[in-house]
């Protein structure tokens, strides 16, 4: 290690571990001379700790005068070098704007993006763009704004379809003076700034106005434009205390983190952004919500009045010290929740949780569920690999068998497999899942045998599975079988193993795991025996020409890709495929459209 501890300094700043001259983890201290040193302690340290310490090679530190300076120095050098072992929220992005294009006669409003949005034609931020498209889709229902680019504005000679949807006045073409559709720019403005109020009674002054001068046909339009307002503020309105608040929900589940941020801006919820974690970082949450707070707030205009922190940090002092050092503003910073605010807090909690939920869903369901059939079946080992197999026929003919593969993973589809039916076993599915089988066991030299191989089926299918691997030396696969039940209703099956019926809930992850594999080889299977069937009857059309071999009956539907097509086309364009002569063209036309 290239610094000695000693040289460390007894004051607040920021230390920089290095590996190999790369920066691999920045964190800020009150006292950096306890802080470096406890890394390399003899106390027992988490696994993150024992990795920077064993990669850490060299160390930097810089001193400041306050915590809140190291905290927002710490914030900065993080986003500029991205270390290894931070919490990096790499998703994180300016927020888009609600933009009106004053300069031009006619505004146009659109959304844009900005990290240094000033102007006052710029209202925002929103937290998503979703928010601000439909925010921007509420405007001009109600005021009828253009949307459009000033070059296609200015080349309009009628009116366009947003026109016809009554979503814009049609200023392009005249049919708004400037003077009224600034004012409908104006009273846009003012919905944004102020929830409505403002504009409504700006438009209610307007409607009894031109109502008094008998105008009662403006009269009227301002009166829907009232109501749709009203409906407007009925959808999106929040019944809480204050116009600007934020929620910082951290949730910890499984091992995993789940972090919601919910903002509401004006009275409205205006989105929320969740962050998952693949481990536990609530053992160190100050850490957490700091980088939270100063990669979400990227300047001051998205500041809210308020910030309540569903979980607990130690030192929420430090936090709203440093928001008021970096942005000059103090901010009401709280961990309790007033009563009028339950519901909101209640969102960003179910929404943090639903994270960890999503992802479990996607990336560990199967393992979980693995682990689950392995303790039916009691097995010790959980990563498993089972293959699922099925038989389909129409009538007998175009037989085919599937297998499918799943990992604690999920499907692995590289080794999913087609087997063609000897017709000597056409139409006999216990014949059949005995000859597949037979041929699944010869190859298992060169790939090996699953843990677990799933027929659907019935007790038969299943005697005929355990005979076949009961002939084979070297690893037994465990057999299972799964037995519609009645009336073919989901859930109702029944799993058959070779010492009878497997004892397990219908609704848990092991047996909702071997139903979604009988499923997927049925899918796999049925899918490949359509395949045949269309491919055979477009084929027997063919086979009934004179003249057509094999070679320019595959030309045909490789150039016009299907029969109908072909059937379709002229003599001329059948003429083109290399091959086919003027009089087999001709032959063909007349054949297939029964000329």
């Amino acid at each position: 290690m290239m610094l000695d501890l000693k040289q460390v300094p007894h004051t607040p700043g920021i230390y920089k571990f290095f590996s190999e001259n790369k920066i691999i983890y920045i964190g800020k201290a009150i006292n950096l001379k306890k802080r470096v040193s406890s890394y390399f302690g003899t106390s027992p340290k988490d696994r993150k700790t024992n990795q920077i310490k064993l990669l850490t090679d060299k160390i930097e530190t810089f001193s400041t005068k306050t915590e809140a300076e190291a905290l927002l120095l710490e914030q900065s050098l993080i986003k500029e070098n991205l270390p290894r072992f931070n919490i990096l929220l790499r998703d994180d992005k300016t927020y888009p704007y609600i933009h009106y294009s004053m300069d031009d006669t006619f505004p146009s409003i659109s959304m844009r993006r900005s990290k240094h949005a000033v102007s006052k034609d710029y209202f925002g931020p929103f937290i998503s763009a979703q928010a601000v498209k439909s925010t921007i889709k509420d405007l001009q229902k109600i005021y009828q704004i253009r949307n459009c680019s000033t070059s296609t504005f200015r080349n309009r000679s009628r009116p366009c379809i947003e026109h016809q949807m009554q979503r814009c006045s049609a200023p392009c073409v005249e049919h708004i003076s400037e003077p009224d559709y600034k004012a409908d720019i104006l009273s846009s403005q003012n919905y944004l700034a102020s929830t409505g109020r403002k504009s409504r009674k700006l438009m209610l002054s307007q409607m009894k106005k031109l109502a008094d001068e008998c105008n009662f046909e403006k009269a009227q339009e301002l009166k829907q434009r009232i109501a749709s307002l009203d409906i407007l503020q009925q959808e999106q309105s929040l019944t809480i205390k204050t116009t600007s608040i934020d929620f910082f929900s951290c949730v910890e589940k499984h091992g995993k983190t789940g972090v919601c941020i919910l903002s509401a801006r004006d009275g409205k919820i205006r989105g929320t952004k969740t962050y998952f974690f693949k481990e536990n970082l609530l053992d160190d949450l100050d850490s957490l919500i700091q980088s939270l707070v100063f990669s979400y707030y990227q300047n001051s205009f998205s500041l809210p009045e308020k910030i309540i922190f569903t979980a607990k940090p130690k030192n929420l002092g430090l936090i709203q010290e440093a928001i008021k050092l970096k942005f000059g503003q103090l901010i009401r910073i709280s961990c309790s929740t007033p009563s009028g605010f339950k519901q909101l807090a209640s969102l960003a909690i179910f929404n943090a949780n639903q994270v960890i939920e999503n992802k479990i869903g996607t990336s560990d369901k199967y393992e979980h569920a693995m682990q689950n059939l392995a303790r039916y079946l009691g097995l010790d080992k959980t990563n498993l690999l089972i293959e699922g197999y099925d038989v389909s026929h129409h009538s007998g003919k175009y037989a085919v068998a599937s297998a499918v593969k799943f990992s604690n993973k999920g499907p692995d589809k590289k080794f999913y497999r087609l087997y063609n039916i000897p017709s000597l076993y056409a139409g006999n599915d216990i014949g059949s899942i005995a000859n597949v089988l037979e041929r699944r066991a010869q190859r298992s030299g060169k790939d090996s045998l699953p843990d677990i191989i799933l027929i659907d089926g019935g007790k038969a299918q299943l005697n005929a599975a355990l005979r076949v691997f009961k002939a084979e030396q070297g690893h037994q696969p465990i057999i299972l079988s799964i037995v519609k039940g009645a009336k073919r209703v989901r859930a109702t099956e029944t799993i058959l193993s070779e010492q009878g019926i497997l004892e397990m809930p219908k609704s848990s992850p092991g047996f909702n795991l071997l139903q979604q594999i009988r499923d997927e080889s049925h899918r796999f299977a049925i899918t490949s025996n359509r395949k045949k069937q269309n491919k055979s009857i477009r084929y027997s059309e063919l086979d009934q020409i004179t003249g057509l071999g094999v070679k320019r009956k595959q030309s045909l539907l490789s150039h016009f890709k299907s029969l109908e097509r072909i059937r379709s086309a002229s003599i001329h364009e059948i003429c083109i495929v290399p091959g086919i002569s003027i009089k087999l063209g001709t032959d063909i036309h007349k054949q297939l459209t029964n000329q």
